[in-house]
């Protein structure tokens, strides 16, 4: 349902204006069809070994191991982590049985689902508002609630670097590993050096809507061979050194394809290409709507270039008209100069534009209702949707949940569309 608002004089978009699409320059398919003709089609050949050159080489590890998905990345890199802490598991049972795990609270539940895997407890960490990552005072309040715990997962939410020589600093006083999700912001950099190297074990995401894609892959990144040498024996099922099939611990079906690996291969000459198109997005976006009360994503320009693959808006408080979110539905009541983010994507969607909720946080899903979550204050408490009207919460990712929306960002958009856009956001708050 469209709001009440007036859009007289805006004609729909001819064509979906996507949040984030795949970019195809058409080098693409020579390396498709050199693995087609050369039969090369399984999960070995020339494209996996050349974009394994090319990720390391990119983002500045020794080693990377391209596997079918960032989450299959993070997968291992938490076995890894929980058999370096703990030491092997029994058959069957996660390296992390019994043991608490410190994630992000407001990121997709990739970043955190492995923990699970490998039946881990997370414990969510809440966000802060400088860069909407980890808060590392939360994450030292966490130590002190939880003192024996030796693994973080932190990530890097849309693209933005989070506080990192903090978040480490805090890790190494404690004795704890880091695990870094880099999925959503590989050319991103913090102090002159790419995200992506910033932990005991890192992962990348290559996934149909990401900065370059190869409509699925990720990439598991290390600087240690043995640890590069585990995670390529385990995503090939754990095959031993044998005339036969044998196997001497459980594996996994989590190798890259050739072919996909082929598709990545070709995107990667055009990774600050896509960069540099989606930061130009982020400034119009950020210039156009400054008559506005809302704000950008925020980044620290002085130690941090993001790869602005969202660009992501938040709505000024006292600019919020009311709006409640169920579990799956929402409700929100138009107000003349006021506006909310439902609303906001409801319009974009009415003139055929894709925007979407920000990341709702880890400890308000109900699969994760029951697990701590700490903000800077100390434990904090699960709490649903429908009482996130308010604006009394204290939890900043929930805030920012409730206030924010990711615009649409895809980098074939013209100047022209995006005008189009920023004038559908204005008429909203009309």
């Amino acid at each position: 349902m469209l709001s009440t608002k007036n859009f007289d004089g805006i004609e729909p978009f001819e064509h979906k204006i996507w949040l984030s699409s795949p970019t195809m320059h058409g080098g693409e398919l020579q390396y498709m069809e050199e693995a087609y003709r050369t039969n090369w089609m399984s999960t070995v050949g020339k494209n996996i070994n050349e974009v394994e050159r090319l990720a390391a080489e990119k983002v500045g590890c020794r080693y990377a191991v391209a596997l079918s998905a960032g989450t299959a990345a993070l997968h291992l890199a938490v076995k890894l982590a929980g058999e370096r802490l703990y030491g092997m598991a029994r058959p069957f049972e996660g390296t992390l049985k019994g043991h608490r795990v410190f994630c992000s609270d407001m990121t997709f539940d990739a970043t955190v689902n492995p923990a699970a895997y490998e039946d881990g407890e997370a414990v969510f960490i809440d966000t802060e508002r400088d860069t909407w990552n980890m808060d590392p005072a939360a994450l030292e309040k966490a130590f002190a609630l939880y003192p024996d715990t030796r693994l973080i997962i932190v990530a890097h939410l849309y693209g933005t670097p989070g506080k990192i020589d903090e978040i480490r600093s805090i890790a190494g006083a404690h004795r704890a590993l880091i695990i870094e999700d880099a999925a959503e912001s590989l050319g991103a950099s913090y102090k002159g050096r790419q995200t992506g190297t910033f932990g005991d074990y890192s992962a990348i995401s290559f996934n149909g809507n990401k900065i370059i894609t190869g409509s699925a892959g990720g990439m598991f990144l290390t600087d240690s061979r043995e640890d590069a040498d585990k995670v390529r024996k385990w995503s090939t099922q754990s095959r031993e050194d044998a005339p036969w099939y044998q196997h001497e611990e459980i594996g996994y079906n989590y190798r890259m394809s050739n072919v996909i690996a082929g598709v990545v291969r070709g995107q990667f000459p055009h990774l600050e290409e896509h960069i540099a198109q989606k930061k130009a997005i982020y400034e119009r976006y950020r210039d156009g709507l400054s008559d506005l009360p809302v704000t950008m994503n925020p980044y620290d320009a002085q130690n941090s270039e993001p790869n602005f693959w969202l660009s992501c808006l938040l709505i000024d408080r006292e600019a919020m008209c009311r709006e409640v979110r169920g579990e799956k539905e929402f409700l929100y009541q138009p107000e003349a100069g006021r506006s909310c983010p439902d609303e906001i994507l409801e319009a974009l969607a009415h003139f055929n534009a894709e925007g979407r909720p920000i990341w709702k946080p880890m400890h308000c899903q109900p699969v994760y209702r029951s697990n701590a979550f700490v903000t800077r204050q100390g434990n904090g408490r699960a709490r649903s949707n429908a009482y996130i009207d308010e604006g009394t919460t204290p939890d900043v990712g929930m805030d920012i949940f409730r206030r924010g929306l990711c615009l649409p960002s895809d980098n074939k958009m013209t100047p022209a569309e995006q005008d189009r856009i920023i004038e559908i956001i204005h008429r909203c708050f009309a």
